[in-house]
């Protein structure tokens, strides 16, 4: 469960083998693109991750995975291209940051750092 987790907020969650080099600028990031709900393009069979971020920096996890379903509350930051996700875990915060390498109206692509591998979210359409 908590490497499902794990992928949804590394999403990494819920990682870019694309990523900018070091030479290349971060591409600006709208944050207001961020706002909405967005799943795992790739997401383990049987499994359904559910991230929302909201305008006033807060996030909403929901995974389901093998019968379970956990959720968590969070805060994020977005400063350029660099997101920052936090939420309690006991009596502690713990933040994962990710570089946000692609951000359009329907996908986000990330790379948790230190890692080489991305992740691609897709968004979640809202039915009217």
């Amino acid at each position: 469960m908590r490497a499902v987790l794990g992928c949804a907020l590394a999403v990494g969650l819920v990682a870019a083998a694309s990523a900018a080099g070091a030479d290349d600028k971060p591409e600006k990031i709208d944050a207001k693109k961020l706002v909405g709900k967005w799943e795992p393009a790739d997401a383990p069979k049987g499994a359904k991750a559910v991230i929302e971020f909201t305008k006033d920096g807060k996030v909403k996890v929901e995974v389901e995975f093998g019968g379970q379903t956990q959720k968590f509350d969070g805060t994020y930051k977005l400063d350029g291209n660099k997101l920052s996700l936090t939420r309690k875990k006991g009596d502690k915060d713990d933040t994962d940051v990710m570089t946000v390498t692609k951000l359009t109206d329907d996908e986000m692509v990330m790379e948790e750092d230190g890692k080489k591998k991305s992740e691609t979210l897709k968004r979640i359409k809202e039915k009217k």
